[in-house]
């Protein structure tokens, strides 16, 4: 009977394993299934506004890069403009991935709130805790993400030490010459907002630490697998002599060409490659919840510095802006002759991407690309001290 009952208790649990097993399939096969039609773009229905705007800021402006304008679920514009190699001449696609630049850190920032969503971290962690020997009491992982923990930036500490210039530096490395070094404060903790790499770097850091995983490993696994991304990766001079993309990054004029050197090692700050439509399937899961809980979610889209012109701050790895009109997150990026901007009007269901390999000041007025989009204008100077538009 024992024997019997045992059998009997087995089959159920393997059927009960398989049943979920199917329903995940499913649920998985049906969500490829929304991301295809997510992506769906349908060149009869261009919108020829934000096409002139983008062949004038293409041949008057200088842009160089793929964009991609979605509202209301809808891609309504996207387009490839010139090269992704000048010595090549070959065209860019619109699947072509671009160094993200800061706009990584948008991506981090998840990853660090996954984690505190399975209890695997806190806010209030100590930086100290993870990494023995770290010189600076005080900080935690909240004053990371909102750039409030007055560290120096390891960018500009490291370049006067580190000998081999082609040989990738790790997130480690450079933590490490921190903890040797102790480069004195930029500030107190939560002192002040003061934005810089350090502390995405070490946010980097910090997620391979705590998962147990590298960077990318676990970006694939919990991050761009759940969202569709089949496209993106976390890239690192660590791993390859030559990070392995068809985008060249070229500084102002085409001549230049930027090349990499071991500042393109660490990640987490930067070092994440993506595309123009990746990005919108990232917004796609932020939005239907598969990342994050709504809660968690909502609290990175806080404001947690002083804004600046009235309106301008910053939350867990998004920049915020606030009217009375809209809630807007967004981020900015350049590093190594890329540039890029990712814009998402979380009130009116917006979103932007631009990305540039070609570093020059073609994203620095788009004001008649947020007045097409019924947007208000985002642009450092745009406003007063108070908040008003200065037309």
């Amino acid at each position: 009977m024992r024997s019997l009952l045992y059998c009997l208790s087995l089959l159920i649990f393997s059927y009960a394993c398989t049943s979920e097993a199917k329903i995940k399939e499913e649920q998985v096969k049906k969500q490829v299934e929304l991301d295809s039609i997510a992506l769906v773009y349908e060149e009869s229905e261009i919108s020829p506004q934000i096409d002139s705007f983008m062949k004038r800021l293409h041949t008057h402006g200088a842009f160089n890069g793929n964009v991609l304008v979605a509202k209301k679920g809808k891609i309504l514009y996207q387009n490839s403009f010139g090269w992704a190699n000048y010595l090549k001449k070959d065209s860019l696609k619109i699947d072509s991935k671009f160094e993200l630049a800061s706009v990584s850190k948008t991506i981090t920032g998840v990853a660090v709130l996954q984690l505190i969503e399975q209890g695997k971290l806190q806010f209030t962690t100590p930086v100290d805790s993870i990494f023995p020997g770290f010189p600076y009491p005080g900080i935690n992982v909240r004053h990371l993400l909102t750039h409030r923990s007055g560290l120096p930036n390891y960018v500009y500490y490291v370049d006067r030490i580190w000998k081999d210039r082609k040989k990738g530096m790790s997130n480690l490395d450079a933590i490490n010459l921190i903890i040797e070094g102790k480069p004195p404060r930029e500030g107190k903790p939560d002192g002040r907002f003061h934005y810089n790499n350090s502390n995405y770097m070490l946010l980097g850091a910090i997620v391979e630490k705590i998962s147990g995983q590298e960077f990318d490993s676990y970006l694939q696994e919990h991050i761009f697998k759940p969202s569709g991304m089949k496209n993106s990766a976390s890239l690192s001079r660590v791993k390859y002599d030559k990070i392995p993309t068809d985008v060249i990054g070229h500084d102002k004029i085409w001549r230049r060409s930027v090349v990499q050197d071991y500042l393109d090692g660490p990640v987490g700050d930067k070092g994440i490659y993506s595309t123009v439509r990746d990005l919108y399937l990232f917004d796609r899961a932020l939005k239907d919840g598969r990342l994050l809980s709504t809660s968690l979610l909502d609290s990175a889209y806080m404001p947690h510095s002083d804004p600046r012109k009235g309106v301008f701050s910053y939350g867990y790895g998004w920049r915020t802006f606030n009217t009375e009109n809209a809630h807007i997150v967004y981020h900015t990026g350049w590093w190594h002759g890329f540039k890029s901007l990712y814009v998402r009007d979380l009130t009116n269901d917006v979103t932007i991407v631009l990305l540039t390999n070609m570093a020059n000041g073609s994203l620095t007025n788009l004001d008649n690309l947020y007045k097409i989009l019924e947007m208000p204008i985002l642009r450092q100077g745009a406003y007063t001290a108070t908040g008003g538009y200065i037309e």
